[in-house]
């Protein structure tokens, strides 16, 4: 006997971690990798920093797709909150690589283009792995862990509800003292 149930859309079921970080690894790292080169290569064009904002913007666009559709299993176009959030880590990601090449060009002044890619992809990867926690935990988070984030909340919003009577009974004894006084 069929219930209404099985006439519902079904959502596949998202990923767990270790599938998602592999994914994650997969996709990211071949963008990322292919970024690396493009970098390099509209650098020769273009000031560094530039061609890194540029690949940046291109890559974490292309990403988050990616993300939305495989990694975490949405299976689904990304849409314009998850590209806003994605992009807010994206950032940081461009700012810990920027800084790791300014480091590495105080450090050493005209250093090979290998130990620039090396330097480039050791912090992107470093920001990547930030950038999966990030995603994970909070911009695609469905389900359970959505539920345990807004249950915390909830809990949070409940004992702040139940301390606000005492404060208020406390605030109003002091009105109540300076009114007599």
């Amino acid at each position: 006997m069929e219930t209404a149930m099985d006439d519902a859309p079904r959502t596949p079921a998202a990923p767990g971690p270790l599938a998602s970080f592999a994914r994650f690894t997969a996709l990211g790292g071949g963008v990322g990798l292919l970024s690396g080169g493009a970098v390099a290569l509209l650098a020769e064009q273009l000031p560094w920093v530039l061609a890194n904002a540029l690949i940046t913007v291109a890559s974490t666009l292309l990403c988050t797709e990616l993300h939305a559709r495989f990694t975490f299993g949405s299976g689904r176009h990304a849409g314009w909150r998850r590209h806003w959030q994605s992009a807010g880590s994206a950032a940081a990601a461009y700012l810990v690589t920027c800084a790791a090449m300014f480091v590495l060009h105080l450090v050493q002044s005209s250093p090979g283009a290998l130990t620039e890619q090396a330097v480039y992809l050791g912090a992107s990867g470093l920001a990547g792995l930030a950038r999966f926690l990030l995603l994970r935990l909070y911009v695609y988070a469905t389900g359970r862990d959505r539920t345990a984030a807004n249950g915390t909340w909830q809990l949070r919003r409940l004992q702040g509800m139940l301390e606000a009577p005492a404060a208020v009974g406390t605030l109003q004894q002091r009105q109540f003292a300076l009114a007599s006084s």
